[in-house]
């Protein structure tokens, strides 16, 4: 932030008080914005981890790089840690840096306009806010979506999401059936079977399940990581270099990295699961990584056990007492679970946001969502997204990747506070060059190569970042200014 008298004063909204909205208020306060406000629709902090309570949740990234790099912490219980833990983390380092205080709880953005140069926040019908600035930190995981099955609402027992999971409801004697394949029924799995009286997975798709080191630390390690920072910071960056193998390799299906990954996903499945039938039926028929990999220490052995059932059966509908499958089989149940992950490419919607001259987001994204390296979007000025369309969310340390974004965000910002611009916003012409950029290295990556999953978009392309992570580093060192339309 410039000392500079002539400095114009800026306010900002950032909505959302998940990991990203978190770190945009540690780093506007630490450039000395102190004029912004969090609108968070939920009475807490912690986004994703506050939403997600299932049994088994953990994060798949290791916990010494899903870390703040200015609040790495010494006393990960785990390797992968489990998602309370990481809530725990996110509501430390929220209490040390006095974001609450910013923070505007219960209070749902239901759209933004853009009028005589800034940004109306409107909530619950009335105006709340005018703002130079808004930061979308709204998340990738926020919107579950529910599958497209007959008779849903006709169980009767209880039934929930694992981004809605009812913790009044005991499970010590019932028999209990997920619906979904992907992270979340996975790890629900590894906790739950073998635990209830029975449980059934319902697998529509095969997962390749990559083997998990999954290490706990000892009350020794934390107090040697906790004495010195270095030891602490080299496990970071170790971390870092050995993701960074994944995400090169995975934009590159021809890669020998890739083929490594892929072969020790095979030797997984090949050792783990014991009968050969079984086997063949947790065998996945595309190549491993193409849908986002499922990483568990204990999936296959979890689904071994005698009170554990894999129903490979396609549902036919759902019933009073549980699930009839395309066989004629009625899988009674007493409760059920769905697991069939979010609406990932929402992004900031359901909000109606309105650009200039009436541009409206609906408008912008009526074919797909895009945003220039995930940040920008043409026509909406100073409105800038962390973890946006196309971005290394298939790949990276989401938290590594706002914090990029965010450095990035704030020398566009220092421009309009020194008053150099106005409006920025990407240019047509910026946008539309990286779309094909990104349309043409796509189609070389591991996650087109013969697998439906989220990451593909309307046209069956991968709507994440393709390109080595090295690049993306690069992009977010410095705004290539020729690419902004700047007012």
């Amino acid at each position: 932030m410039t000392d500079s008298t002539d400095a114009r004063p800026l306010r900002f909204a950032v909505i959302g008080a998940g990991m990203a909205g978190i770190l945009a208020a540690i780093k506007l306060t630490e450039a000395g914005y102190d004029d912004f406000t969090i609108y968070e629709k939920a009475d807490r902090l912690g986004g994703t981890w506050r939403e997600n309570t299932y049994p088994g949740i953990a994060c798949d990234v290791p916990s010494h790089l899903y870390s703040y790099s200015f609040a790495l912490n010494p006393n990960w219980s785990y390797k992968f840690s489990p998602g309370a833990e990481i809530l725990a983390y996110f509501e430390r380092i929220a209490r040390e840096h006095d974001v609450e205080r910013f923070v505007r709880f219960g209070t749902e953005i239901t759209s933004c306009e853009w009028v005589d140069g800034k940004w109306h926040l409107i909530g619950a019908d009335d105006e709340i806010d005018a703002v130079d600035v808004v930061i979308a930190a709204t998340g990738v995981f926020d919107h579950p979506r529910m599958p497209d099955i007959p008779g849903l609402e006709d169980f009767a027992g209880p039934m929930f999401h694992t981004a809605q999971w009812d913790h009044s409801v005991s499970l010590d004697d019932k028999r209990v059936g997920v619906i979904g394949t992907g992270s979340s029924g996975i790890q629900v799995t590894g906790a739950l079977a073998g635990k209830v009286p029975h449980f059934t997975l319902f697998q529509r798709t095969a997962q390749w399940i990559a083997p998990q080191d999954q290490i706990k630390f000892t009350a020794e390690e934390q107090a040697a990581f906790a004495e010195d920072p270095d030891k602490l910071l080299a496990t970071h960056k170790q971390e870092d270099e050995g993701f960074s193998i994944f995400a090169n390799a995975v934009v590159n299906a021809a890669s020998p990295e890739m083929t490594l990954i892929e072969q020790m996903c095979k030797e997984h499945l090949e050792t783990a699961v014991r009968d050969p039938e079984l086997r063949e039926r947790l065998r996945p028929d595309y190549r491993a990584a193409c849908k986002r990999l499922v990483v568990s220490p204990e999936f296959y052995e979890a689904i071994q056990h005698p009170d554990a059932e894999l129903v490979t059966e396609p549902i036919e509908r759902i019933e009073t007492g549980g699930v009839r499958t395309a066989d004629g089989v009625l899988h009674e149940l007493d409760v059920l679970v769905i697991a069939t992950g979010f609406n990932t490419h929402d992004f900031m919607r359901p909000m109606e946001i309105t650009g200039r001259d009436g541009m409206t987001l609906t408008k912008m994204w009526a074919d797909r969502a895009k945003a220039y390296l995930s940040i920008s979007i043409p026509d909406f000025p100073n409105l800038f997204m962390l973890n946006g369309p196309n971005g290394p969310v298939g790949n990276f340390s989401l938290i590594q990747v706002a914090e990029m974004q965010f450095d990035y965000i704030l020398q566009l910002v220092e421009r309009l506070q020194t008053g150099a611009s106005a409006e920025i916003s990407a240019s047509h012409e910026a946008l539309d060059a990286f779309e094909d950029e990104r349309y043409e290295a796509a189609q070389h990556t591991i996650w087109a190569s013969g697998c439906s999953s989220w990451y593909l978009d309307d046209r069956g392309i991968p709507a994440v970042w393709p390109f080595p992570f090295d690049r993306f580093r690069a992009e977010m060192k410095a705004p290539n200014l020729d690419h902004y339309d700047c007012r």
